[in-house]
């Protein structure tokens, strides 16, 4: 729930009918002094709250929070039509707020950012519920392989590289992108910096806190790895010019990038010869790696994956079109024995942010399969699914095998 604190009544009512659209739950208070007596008696993910109010004003109320065990984590925006100048602003964010926002409001940017802290709020809320047995599971992965962390690093060097080289090539960014990277990085990357300073120079002693503290910078690094997808389902936009592409040279180089995860749960992969086809090889990289991703990802525990690849040329752009040596178009299948899904959720699976699964089960933020679906529309593609709950699933991709513009 967000708390609204304004001792103007209009505001509150027009800021609550705004967010409230938006299906947020939202309390509010009049005052200062009211706001303190609710959040001591109720938990709020947000705290929008105004600066100029009589008696307790915004700062000294935040100064309070700040003070207090309990509150102090609660992320606070201050909105201020009258105290707009650089030393408030910087009085906002000393006093422990995380965003300091002039009148008037741009409502589609504040619902954004409302949002992102809702969100870093129920991830909180899944991190404790998953404290033991993650614990439990560190401790037996820490006894089993002592060479673990060194693998792991060695892989992260080598995705940051690649990372890097995407970066490299993507570098015209629109404004849903700047939006992205500064609007949303930004408070959360300071919400980490203080955090850290507060564990380090206060905490130490006290290792609840300092519990809470790493579970909340676990939080906002998942919030990051959100905002990384976001930022690679915007650059799609981007014009790359297609070029010759060995989709068997893609396949090998994702399949390498698994191949400890694929070690590690004893998975199967199957392949025949894939075809030579015009597009671009990064994207279609993504796309095999979120499919085979996914297939690992959603393997289940009764068996183990059992990945089969494999591709045929059609006569035309169609999911359900005959074999010809002579068409011009490839059908690529990626199909897997893992947990599937209900069909009649097929339409939901390829939209941004929507999870067919228990996040705490299988982690993820819901965006790989928009990803794979905009870069094959790209490439004047097509991409679907077959599948049945507890039966596997079949995802099916027909690209020209010749890039012609729409």
């Amino acid at each position: 729930m967000v708390l609204i604190v304004d001792d103007i009544r209009a505001n509150i009512i027009a800021l609550k009918k705004t967010l409230e659209l938006h299906n947020i739950d939202v309390d509010s208070a009049e005052s200062g002094e009211e706001a303190l007596k609710k959040i001591l008696k109720t938990d709020y993910c947000l705290i929008i709250m105004d600066v100029q109010m009589p008696g307790l004003d915004g700062f000294e109320v935040v100064k309070i929070l700040s003070g207090n065990q309990r509150t102090k984590d609660i992320p606070v925006i201050f909105l201020s039509a009258l105290n707009t100048e650089k030393k408030y602003i910087f009085k906002g964010y000393e006093t422990g707020a995380v965003e300091y926002i002039t009148k008037p409001v741009d409502s589609d940017l504040l619902i954004l950012k409302v949002k992102t802290f809702i969100k870093i709020y129920e991830q909180q809320n899944e991190l404790k519920v998953m404290k033991d047995l993650l614990s439990k599971e560190i401790k037996i992965r820490k006894e089993a392989q002592d060479n673990l962390e060194i693998k792991i690093a060695e892989r992260t060097k080598e995705l940051v590289q690649k990372n890097e080289e995407l970066e490299l090539r993507n570098h015209e960014l629109q404004q849903f992108s700047w939006v992205v990277s500064h609007d949303l990085n930004e408070p959360i990357r300071k919400i980490q910096i203080f955090i850290k300073i507060i564990k380090d120079l206060y905490l130490k002693a006290d290792d609840k806190a300092v519990d809470y503290v790493d579970r909340t910078i676990k939080s906002a690094e998942r919030m990051q790895t959100l905002i990384t997808d976001l930022l690679a389902y915007s650059r799609l936009s981007a014009q790359v010019k297609p070029e010759k592409t060995d989709l068997n040279e893609v396949l090998q180089e994702v399949l390498s990038d698994f191949d400890y995860l694929i070690e590690s749960k004893s998975a199967t992969i199957k392949t025949n010869e894939l075809p030579t086809v015009d597009s671009i090889p990064s994207q279609l990289r993504q796309v095999f790696q979120n499919l085979i991703g996914n297939a690992l990802k959603f393997s289940g525990t009764e068996n183990k994956p059992e990945i089969e690849i494999t591709s045929e040329i059609i006569v035309d752009k169609s999911i359900d079109s005959p074999t010809s040596p002579e068409g011009k178009f490839c059908r690529i299948t990626v199909k897997d024995n893992g947990i599937g899904f209900d069909e009649k959720y097929l339409d939901r699976i390829f939209i941004i942010f929507q999870s067919l699964n228990d996040r705490q089960t299988y982690e993820g933020t819901g965006i790989g399969l928009a990803i794979a679906k905009k870069i094959i529309d790209k490439h004047n593609g097509l991409i679907t699914a077959k599948s049945e709950v507890g039966k596997g699933a079949s995802f099916i991709i027909v690209l020209p095998l010749k890039y012609e513009s729409k």
